[in-house]
């Protein structure tokens, strides 16, 4: 019992510790294949929440078109989010003016928390605002049917961790590959091995006893 009951909050934290380590791995490919500063990947804003005061609220990740110098990464990245916003049936107007895109990094997305949903859509509603397209970026296949189609019913652009020949569009890893100019799949790939032993050792600390 006590086994269990430890395991169990356990397997939350390691969870949300995989979530946060695929963030600032993300972040960091932004800045390491397109030249971007950390302060360029960060996004935030402030909501009142009355009495004065202001929450800071934040995604994981950000590309400005216009501090991409690589003119040929810049084009592609262009012409992604046209053709996201237009499959998302933005008006053409909004894909005009988008400047660039903020990301939501999940390792994956089985909870039908409405709570978390409802601050997710109200992110995306924020990031139109300020003229970015908002992409939900799963790392794994692991999302359900009815959040997902919801999160594309209010403009969120949503990729998943399909591999083999799916499209950019789809794809968190071809996107990372064809668009962003980084093979994430073959990053874990090669680094499998060490991320599973570091992950078992945690589990097995976590299922003892004593």
């Amino acid at each position: 019992m006590y086994a269990a009951h430890k395991a169990a909050g356990g397997m939350t934290s390691i969870y949300r510790q995989i979530g946060i380590g695929c963030e600032a791995l993300f972040r960091r490919i932004l800045q390491d294949t397109l030249g971007l500063s950390e302060t360029d990947t960060k996004w935030s804003y402030q909501l009142s929440i009355g009495d004065n005061k202001n929450r800071t609220l934040s995604l994981d990740g950000r590309i400005i078109l216009d501090s991409v110098d690589n003119l040929e990464a810049r084009e592609r990245i262009r012409a992604w989010i046209e053709q996201k916003a237009f499959e998302l049936q933005y008006d053409p107007g909004i894909v005009a003016a988008l400047r660039g895109e903020v990301f939501e990094v999940r390792q994956g997305y089985k909870s039908k928390d409405s709570k978390r949903q409802n601050a997710d859509i109200a992110n995306a509603s924020v990031a139109y605002k300020s003229a970015y397209l908002p992409c939900a970026m799963i790392l794994s296949t692991q999302i359900d049917f009815d959040v997902y189609n919801r999160y594309r019913l209010t403009g969120w652009g949503v990729l998943t961790g399909k591999t083999g020949e799916v499209s950019s569009l789809e794809s968190t890893y071809t996107f990372m590959r064809d668009v962003v100019g980084y093979d994430l799949a073959a990053f874990f790939e090669r680094n499998h091995n060490v991320l599973r032993k570091e992950i078992e050792q945690v589990l097995v600390a976590l299922l003892k006893t004593t």
